[in-house]
């Protein structure tokens, strides 16, 4: 199997050389510098599609990375929540083009509470399921403006999953939000420092409700499998992020070109155990 130091020099990506180290330069190093973060390794170059090369180039993104910008609006959650979505923003250049946030309002409601002229209660065909914490109805909102060859990407930290094994992986995605191949995706880190990626579009989620608003997409243990690299049942998991790093460049995905550079996803699925709210909300 080949090593990632040999697909980046066959591959000649130029963000590599920047993101394998923590980025505290901007002009182009004498010397290829030895890699940050671990990486997957390339089985076939014919694998080595865009959104790979960009994946692997990035490696592990994790809130409390010195490069990121992390989520500071809140507290934490209370220790007895096992699992919270913590946003940050990879943007070591100052670029201003991304943004990551859990914000009120936009999330798939779930027993909201409407007026249409007499009080009533609203919940989308896709979340009857819903976080039963979040009572503001957060989304999570992720935003990568101009190219997608720009290093930045917004995303998020899984935390509380250190040593679990996975069954199942997914979120609800607001209709309109890009679904490429690469973005957003969650990034798995295993104990033995694999980072495994399972995009939006690759391998296509279980689509398991749809409503005007809304699409609840699911990776089960089957899918898993089918993640770059694989994600076996007996895998311990490390550390699991959700990435946003293309751009409004970005053509197709499952939503089409003119969905790219934005995504709103709610419900972050990890075994069943639903989180929709942001830290301290």
């Amino acid at each position: 199997m080949r090593t990632i130091q040999r697909a980046a020099a066959v591959l000649m990506y130029p963000a590599i050389l920047c993101l394998g180290v923590a980025c505290e330069r901007a002009d182009t190093p004498t010397s290829s510098p030895p890699a940050r973060a671990p990486r997957a390794d390339l089985t076939a170059p014919s694998q080595a599609t865009d959104w790979l090369v960009r994946a692997l180039s990035l490696g592990v993104l994790v809130s409390d990375d010195p490069r990121m910008t992390p989520w500071t609006d809140e507290p934490e959650d209370a220790d007895d929540d096992p699992i919270h979505v913590i946003p940050f923003e990879f943007d070591p250049f100052k670029t201003y083009l991304v943004r990551a946030r859990w914000l009120r309002g936009t999330g798939c409601p779930t027993g909201a509470t409407i007026n249409t002229g007499m009080p009533g209660t609203f919940t989308d065909d896709v979340c009857p399921d819903g976080d039963s914490k979040d009572n503001k109805n957060e989304g999570l909102l992720l935003v990568k403006t101009g190219p997608t060859a720009n290093i930045a990407a917004p995303g998020a930290e899984v935390k509380g999953v250190n040593g679990i094994t996975l069954t199942e992986l997914g979120y609800d995605i607001r209709t309109g939000s890009h679904c490429g191949n690469g973005a957003p995706r969650f990034n798995v880190v295993t104990m033995d420092d694999v980072n495994h990626f399972v995009g939006c579009n690759s391998p296509p989620g279980i689509v398991m409700g749809v409503s005007t608003g809304w699409k609840r997409l699911r990776w089960d243990a089957a899918l898993l499998l089918v993640a770059f690299p694989p994600i076996q049942p007996t895998d311990v998991v490390k550390s699991i992020s959700i990435v946003f790093d293309e751009g409004t460049d970005a053509a197709g995905g499952l939503n089409g070109p003119e969905s790219s550079g934005l995504a709103v996803l709610d419900n972050i699925d990890v075994n069943g155990k639903l989180v929709g709210q942001g830290p301290g909300n």
